[in-house]
């Protein structure tokens, strides 16, 4: 009886711990070392950068490299990292087509335990004829050795 309580208990307090405090709060660290928040941000700083650099591998490069991404938009699923990359490379990088220049703004990173997060926001392109598609993004992220990563991406466009 008492195992079982003490299981219970292992089992239930990290729970109830994050609920109780909103969930695991990222924190900056003395000597400049940023937290988990600060890092998945600077991810999408980054891809931000190559796309508008029109380096649509820097750009993956802050997704998962795996058949098991997931990237959902338009009422379409890709799965893969090489699935993902042919839809960007058809509707922005092909002929006829221009990647324009990205801006995400609103973000809004949640982390779900050590290892996962999940991020909001919006994104813009501004492109060379004035259009400017738009719309609203939820990502997921995963820790991985060589850092955070997205590894699921449901992004919508504005009608």
């Amino acid at each position: 009886m008492r195992s079982a309580l003490v299981r219970s208990l292992l089992f239930f307090l990290p729970i109830m711990l994050l609920a109780s405090s909103g969930g695991v709060r990222a924190q900056v660290t003395a000597g400049g070392n940023e937290g988990p928040k600060d890092a998945i941000e600077h991810v999408l700083r980054v891809q931000q950068e190559a796309w508008n650099r029109h380096d649509l591998e820097g750009f993956m490069a802050g997704y998962w490299n795996s058949s098991e991404l997931t990237f959902f938009s338009g009422a379409k699923e890709h799965d893969g990292w090489r699935a993902t990359i042919d839809r960007y490379r058809a509707t922005y990088a092909s002929p006829g087509h221009e990647m324009g220049k990205l801006e995400f703004s609103g973000l809004r990173i949640e982390m779900l335990g050590t290892d996962a997060a999940f991020a909001r926001g919006a994104w813009q392109l501004t492109m060379s004829d004035g259009k400017t598609p738009h719309g609203l993004f939820t990502l997921v992220f995963r820790r991985f050795p060589e850092g955070w990563k997205i590894v699921h991406d449901h992004t919508s466009v504005a009608e």
